[in-house]
């Protein structure tokens, strides 16, 4: 992989749709992640204006420090970048309050969608006020694997630029970005739970055991809308062990969120009907 190549490549991509979008730049929510680091430094590479906004829920403070040095260096190094925090842990809390929830293993899931969904509303009123565009951050297996991304939530941008590369290599692009260490060896985690899990802690397996399996299932032609035993599939195929464990959990995932990944279903109506 050539990662000087392919960042520019990236950066070229997000300047020319952003040219064509008319808008003058982009707004990225930084999490304290590599995968928000990476988009946050590659939309201030294209010298375009860029806000990135912090926004805690009930925010660990190690997530939050993680980000600030990132957030400084990009500041200082490109003066069309801003950073801004908003805490949206008042507004999280009210809506919850108005609904009558609150935290319950039958509501945990509900809550956490609910934090993406805030911070969702909040870059987008971001990015009509300063006529930005919301660039995702969500990587290959996260959005066209697993389905790891909450609809309408983290799910709901403008843009993706880091949504063709694997978890692994949005690694890469961080060390030459210049990502610091604190962010690059941190456990990935969502941080849309206040019990601190990490995303293998949800997800079962690890980015780089979904690669594989991710990888598998484009090379031996798997089709999520063929009704079949996926484990004997696959066990004929040659998987065995835990790589078998992990494909079987992909498959699973993968069909449980294609509800996410596929277009809104939209009902046909008969011209005869319209008549």
């Amino acid at each position: 992989m050539n990662v000087p190549s392919l960042t520019q490549h990236i950066v070229q991509w997000l300047s020319a749709y952003a040219d064509q979008a008319g808008a003058k730049g982009f707004v990225v929510g930084v999490s304290g992640g590599i995968d928000s680091a990476v988009t946050a430094g590659l939309c201030a590479a294209t010298g375009l204006r860029v806000r990135l906004l912090e926004m805690p829920i009930h925010q660990d403070a190690d997530q939050l420090g993680r980000s600030q040095d990132w957030i400084n260096h990009l500041a200082q190094q490109h003066p069309t970048v801003t950073a801004h925090r908003i805490d949206l842990s008042g507004v999280f809390d009210a809506h919850c309050e108005a609904m009558g929830l609150d935290a319950s293993p039958t509501r945990d899931l509900a809550l956490a969608n609910t934090r993406a969904r805030i911070r969702m509303a909040t870059l987008y009123a971001e990015a009509q006020c300063y006529g930005l565009l919301v660039a995702g951050t969500g990587n290959k297996v996260e959005d066209f694997g697993v389905g790891f991304f909450t609809k309408y939530g983290d799910g709901g941008v403008d843009l993706s630029p880091i949504a063709g590369l694997y978890k692994s290599q949005v690694y890469r692009v961080g060390e030459h970005l210049g990502v610091p260490k604190t962010i690059l060896e941190a456990a990935p985690t969502d941080g849309l739970w206040s019990d601190g899990r990490t995303d293998e802690d949800q997800l079962g397996a690890t980015y780089a055991e979904l690669e594989v399996a991710m990888e598998f299932s484009h090379l031996q032609q798997w089709n999520p809308s063929v009704v079949r035993n996926d484990l004997e599939w696959a066990r004929a195929l040659g998987l065995e062990g835990r790589s078998l464990e992990v494909f079987a959990l992909y498959c699973r995932f993968h069909r449980a969120n294609l509800h996410k990944m596929r277009p809104i279903p939209v009902c046909e109506i008969p011209k005869d009907l319209l008549v």
